[in-house]
């Protein structure tokens, strides 16, 4: 059918439809790519990152495993996931969750073993999936037997290996601040020296000048390649190149250090040459979490004319109103503007990573939606579609799929997290502020709100293990669990199964541009994806109220593919039930 609707008639006739329901979803397989990107796998791809630790435990350790992860790889699947992203699976002391590699061609065994890993890239092939695995070469473990070496002595052939320097004035070389708290300079007695780590102590960064390190983390790479990983992440990438001379940084720079520390002058010369010797050729997915890259500079990391990476994180959305742990007032419209700002940022050619949750970020429906009981589903729903019908390539944090929550804390001891018990440390320990100012944002911003247990049903322990987890379960475990939701027609994981199957069968919800249509309205966003042959609108209820809204656009519905609003309320006046979320097709 079609009708001509302008203004607030066409949300009228798309309210009016009846449209609630999952069973009824027209997918299309005609829909042509925009000329304007060239197809690769990895845009049209959806990643599910794991998080091994509290993904699923076999053994009954109360850690989970790469068995545990095999055992439920189906779930993935049914999901509509076609990669893996597996975050660091490597030996490790364990003093930051696996970011500190103690060696990197072994599996934790905490884990696994290589024939685990080996099983994982096996199983996943078997159904079509790929996997991508952390690079964390920013840095290595103090016990790290480069670092072993290094530290060894001043004549020491490792000892170039990493960044050492005299002191000054009795204490560090430098003011850097460390992320983790306190200085980014470790004295070290045995050679009189400090050592650089912008992370914790025990995470001390390399020297990529040196071009045997560069040449040693490229085997590492083609190592993991030859065991038939599809790319990976990057972790922390622009910082890899350090600030000539290094100079103190001034006042204004040590508020976002992350800006001082990214875009040293020679990351693009190693990232080339990374392409050159390693990436080139093997069509894999490289994403590069980059903090402190602004979008500005984005297309000297991800234009395809760069030969450098495919996409990169950025961070704006995710530090909306916060800075650094404190949380700070914000507003729909500035969300809306991060997302803007982000789609362009790639340039002519460029891609973008999409996401609203992982492994170092609070949960999404606890930080952008309502996690009480009344908008905890709805909202999960809306954030779904925001983030599954932009431009670029999703990823799925675990747990996300089914609207897990942040988790409460009573006190500092709930915390595992080295980066909260350094923020407490600097803060209340030290007398700077008291724990009543402190324990409310920390609560919100916490890393370890995203590292509980995977939530499989309402068991004990939520399915996770059968011994005692590593760390708490969420007590809404009984509640919020994939065994609840796998079956449920409304669920919020049933809804991301058809988001899922949406975007994989309508390209232009792939490839096509995105345009915000009313970027400053204060409760819904508005956008298309238009390809030469397709054009769809969505619409995002971004609040937990009814939203009079009219249409800013001329538009002519032709169908309704997807709601989340199983009733939508009278369409007279036009009216956004609360975090409604819907994806129209219009006429192009």
């Amino acid at each position: 059918m079609s009708h001509m609707l302008t203004r607030r008639s066409a949300i009228c006739f798309a309210l009016a439809s009846g449209v609630g329901t999952l069973s009824d979803i027209p997918l299309s397989r005609k829909a042509a790519a925009s000329t304007d990107n060239e197809a690769r796998w990895w845009k049209e791809a959806v990643v599910y990152q794991v998080y091994p630790r509290s993904f699923q435990d076999t053994n009954g350790d109360g850690m989970g495993d790469l068995p545990g992860l095999i055992s439920r790889l189906d779930h993935i699947q049914a999901l509509g996931a076609t990669v893996v992203w597996l975050c660091p699976h490597y030996d490790t002391p364990d003093i930051d969750n696996g970011y500190d590699i103690r060696d990197y061609r072994k599996v934790n065994p905490d884990l696994g073993t290589m024939a685990d890993f080996e099983r994982l890239v096996s199983e996943l092939h078997q159904r079509g999936m790929r996997l991508i695995v952390d690079l964390v070469v920013n840095h290595t473990s103090d016990e790290h037997e480069w670092f072993r070496q290094s530290r060894s002595s001043r004549n020491n052939p490792y000892r170039d290996f990493y960044i050492w320097r005299d002191g000054r004035d009795g204490g560090p070389p430098n003011n850097y601040p460390s992320f983790f708290g306190g200085s980014a300079w470790q004295l070290d007695a045995p050679t009189g020296q400090y050592y650089l780590h912008y992370f914790a102590r025990k995470q001390p960064d390399l020297n990529w000048e040196n071009p045997k390190v560069r040449q040693h983390v490229y085997d590492i790479m083609r190592f993991w390649l030859d065991k038939g990983v599809s790319g990976f992440r990057m972790d922390v990438i622009p910082y890899i190149s350090k600030p000539d001379e290094m100079p103190d940084l001034s006042p204004e720079a040590l508020i976002l250090p992350e800006y001082a520390y990214a875009n040293g002058p020679h990351v693009h010369d190693y990232l080339q040459e990374m392409n050159r010797e390693v990436l080139a050729g093997h069509h894999l997915l490289t994403v590069g979490e980059a903090g402190g890259v602004t979008f500005e500079q984005t297309p000297l990391y991800v234009g395809s004319d760069r030969h450098e990476l495919d996409m990169i994180f950025h961070f704006d959305l995710a530090h909306l109103g916060r800075v650094d742990w404190k949380m700070q007032p914000w507003t729909i419209p500035q969300l809306k503007s991060m997302v803007i700002q982000e789609d362009q940022s790639g340039g002519p050619h460029g891609w973008s990573a999409t996401f609203l949750e992982n492994h170092d970020h609070p949960r999404s429906v606890s930080r952008y939606g309502d996690d009480r009981p009344q908008g905890r589903i709805q909202s999960a729903k809306a954030l779904a579609v925001l983030l599954l019908m932009r431009r670029g390539t999703p990823y799925i944090y675990q747990g996300e799929e089914i609207g897990m929550t942040n988790i409460p804390f009573s006190s500092i001891a709930d915390f595992e997290d080295i980066n909260a018990h350094g923020i407490w440390k600097t803060t209340v320990e030290s007398g700077a502020m008291d724990a009543t100012e402190v324990l409310p944002d920390l609560r919100r911003t916490s890393r370890d709100n995203a590292r509980t247990p995977m939530q499989w049903d309402a068991s004990e322990n939520g399915g996770f293990t059968t011994g005692k987890p590593w760390f708490r379960v969420n007590p809404n475990h009984t509640e919020i669990n994939v065994a609840h939701q796998k079956h449920d027609p409304q669920s919020v994981l049933t809804f991301y199964r058809h988001l899922i199957a949406l975007r994989a069968n309508h390209r232009t919800l792939i490839y096509g541009a995105f345009q915000d249509v009313d970027p400053s309205h204060p409760a819904v966003f508005a956008f298309t994806r238009t390809d030469q042959n397709e054009r769809f609108l969505i619409l995002i209820n971004l609040t937990g109220e009814p939203q009079n809204y009219v249409l800013p656009i001329t538009a002519r519905i032709t169908d309704v593919l997807l709601t989340s609003t199983s009733n939508p309320q009278s369409p007279l006046p036009a009216e956004l039930p609360a975090w409604h979320a819907g994806i129209y097709r219009i006429e192009a």
